[in-house]
C-alpha cells in the first residue's frame, strides 16, 4: 500500500502516540521509507501520482511486496513498480 497522503505528519504522529502502538518506530521507519520511494517514482515518471503531464516518461504499475530487514525488525514494504510508454 502507498502511504495515505490525506494525513499530515504530525497527525499520523499523533494517532500513532494515542493507540499506543507497541511498533512505534518500525510504522515510522515504514511510512518514511515508502515516502521515499513514491517520491523517487514521482521524479522517475516526470509527474507525481494521479497528475497528468507532456513531459511523463512512464507511468506506475501498482505495487510490490518485500521484507526489508532492519534493526527494528522486519518491514513489509509497499514499492512502485513503473512502466514505460
Amino acid at each position: 500500500m502507498a502511504a495515505d497522503l490525506s494525513v499530515t505528519p504530525e497527525q499520523w504522529l499523533a494517532k500513532q502516540i494515542e493507540t499506543g502502538d507497541p511498533d512505534l518506530l518500525r510504522s515510522m521507519v515504514k511510512t518514511m521509507a515508502e515516502a521515499l520511494m513514491s517520491a523517487e517514482a514521482d521524479t522517475l515518471c516526470g509527474a507525481g501520482y494521479g497528475e497528468r503531464s507532456d513531459e511523463r516518461t512512464n507511468s506506475r504499475n501498482g505495487y510490490r511486496k518485500r521484507e526489508w530487514d532492519t534493526r527494528t525488525g522486519t518491514v513489509q514494504l509497499a514499492i512502485p513498480k513503473l512502466r514505460s510508454g
